[in-house]
C-alpha cells in the first residue's frame, strides 16, 4: 500500500462510544437519533407546506419510529441469523441493537405499518402524509450511516482509491484481508446518494407538484438505483446473499424499483395533480373547529331570516 494513499485514506474512529460518567454515549446510536429528529422536522414543515397542521408528524412519528426500529432489527436478524442462532452464538444478543444491525427495508416497511396507524388515529389521508415524509427519511438514512463507521461495519471491498476507507486490523483480519487493508467507505457512497436523491426529489416535488403517492414511489425508486450498485460493493455476509448471483438485498431493490416506477405511471396517469384535501372528510382541524363553533356566529337562530328578509323589520305600517 502506497504511503500517500494511506495519508488520504478516510480514518475509522478508535472507538463508537463515549462515557459520560457510568453512561455510555454510543455513535451508532446518536446517528440514528439524530436521523429521526431530522426527518420527523422536514416532515412536519412539508407537511404544513401540504395543507396538514404542526404537530401532525410529530404524532405520527410514535407510532412509526418504534415500529420502524422493530422492523429493521427483525429484518437484520432474519437475513443473518447465523450471527445470533448459528452453532456457539448467543440468541440474545438479537436485542443488542446498540451494536448495530437494522435492515434498511424492515425498518421503511414497517414504519409505514406504524405511519399508517397514527394516519388513521388522526384522521389523516395516508397518500399525502408519505409523500411528505419521503424526503426527510432519505436524510435519517443520509445521516444513520455513518453509525456504521463508528462501528467500522458494513464497509466495501479492498480499494487503492485515496478515499478508501482504513479499520482496525482486528477489523480488517476479521474480514478475512491483511492489517492496513483500505476499502470502499459504503456507508459514505449510500450516505451521499441518500443526501442527492433528497435534493431531486425536493426539487421535482416543488415543480410538478407531486402526489398520490408519487413522492415516495420516485423516493424509493432513486435510492434503490444507488443501493443495488452499493450493495454490490459490499463484502459482510448475509444469508441468502447469492441468489441467483446476486446478493439478496439487490433482488429487493429490483424488485422495489419496478413496483415503484409501476406505481408512479399508473398515479400520473390516473389521479395528475397534488391533493387538495389531506384530511379524511369529517375530519381534521376543519371539522374540529364546525364542531366547536358557537351557534350565535353562525347567524340568527330564527330559520325565517335565512329566507325572508323582512323577518325582523316588524309590523309593517300602511
Amino acid at each position: 500500500m502506497s504511503p500517500l494513499l494511506t495519508t488520504l485514506s478516510i480514518p475509522s474512529p478508535s472507538s463508537g462510544v463515549w462515557y459520560l460518567g457510568p453512561f455510555p454515549l454510543r455513535g451508532y446510536a446518536l446517528a440514528i437519533i439524530l436521523g429521526i429528529v431530522a426527518a420527523i422536522w422536514i416532515g412536519e414543515r412539508r407537511w404544513v407546506a401540504r395543507g396538514g397542521q404542526p404537530g401532525d408528524i410529530q404524532d405520527i412519528a410514535i407510532w412509526a419510529v418504534p415500529f420502524g426500529l422493530i422492523g429493521g432489527r427483525l429484518y437484520h436478524v432474519m437475513t443473518d441469523h447465523d450471527l445470533y442462532f448459528g452453532a456457539g452464538m448467543h440468541p440474545i444478543e438479537a436485542l443488542y441493537v446498540w451494536r448495530g444491525g437494522l435492515g434498511v427495508w424492515g425498518a421503511i416497511g414497517l414504519g409505514a405499518v406504524g405511519a399508517v396507524i397514527g394516519a388513521k388515529r388522526k384522521g389523516i389521508k395516508l397518500l399525502p402524509v408519505l409523500d411528505a415524509m419521503a424526503p426527510g427519511v432519505l436524510v435519517a438514512q443520509a445521516l444513520g450511516r455513518w453509525g456504521n463507521w463508528f462501528n467500522q461495519e458494513l464497509f466495501g471491498k479492498p480499494t487503492d482509491l485515496p478515499w478508501g476507507l482504513s479499520v482496525s486490523d482486528s477489523t480488517a483480519v476479521d474480514a478475512g484481508y491483511p492489517p492496513g487493508t483500505l476499502f470502499h467507505p459504503t456507508f459514505l457512497y449510500e450516505s451521499l446518494w441518500c443526501l442527492g436523491a433528497f435534493a431531486i426529489i425536493v426539487w421535482a416535488d416543488r415543480r410538478f407538484r407531486l402526489g398520490h403517492g408519487r413522492v415516495v414511489a420516485l423516493y424509493i425508486m432513486i435510492y434503490t438505483l444507488g443501493r443495488g450498485w452499493i450493495e454490490m460493493l459490499r463484502i459482510d455476509n448475509v444469508e441468502l446473499k447469492d441468489v441467483g448471483g446476486f446478493r439478496f438485498n439487490v433482488w429487493t431493490s429490483i424488485v422495489l424499483f419496478v413496483a415503484a416506477l409501476i406505481w408512479f405511471v399508473i398515479s400520473a396517469r390516473r389521479r395528475p395533480g397534488r391533493e387538495e384535501q389531506v384530511y379524511v372528510e369529517g375530519r381534521g382541524p376543519r371539522s374540529e373547529e364546525a364542531e366547536t363553533e358557537p351557534s350565535a356566529s353562525r347567524g340568527s337562530l330564527d330559520p325565517r331570516a335565512a329566507d325572508d328578509p323582512a323577518a325582523d323589520r316588524g309590523p309593517e305600517h300602511p
